[in-house]
């Protein structure tokens, strides 16, 4: 019963380096496809993600304080 966890840890490190390095080996191509497309890809995206989160921060941030002030928080 004691050889149980030597097999398993043993296992499970073999199944997490194997995909580590899939994983890797996969960013490293695909780095290496389309850098001008990636980086417009990545500047839209970062846009559109500033266009959308921060309206909804502030709104967030005054709902919050609305919500404080109703229950007599501040």
């Amino acid at each position: 019963m004691d050889w149980v966890p030597i097999v398993f840890i043993t296992f499970k490190a073999l199944v997490f380096g194997t995909g580590m390095f899939f994983a890797i080996k996969w960013h490293y191509d695909q780095g290496k496809l389309g850098r001008v497309a990636e980086r417009r890809a990545v500047m839209r995206m970062a846009g559109l993600v500033i266009v959308i989160f921060v309206p909804l921060a502030a709104g967030l941030l005054f709902a919050t304080f609305y919500v404080c002030e109703k229950l007599g928080l501040t």
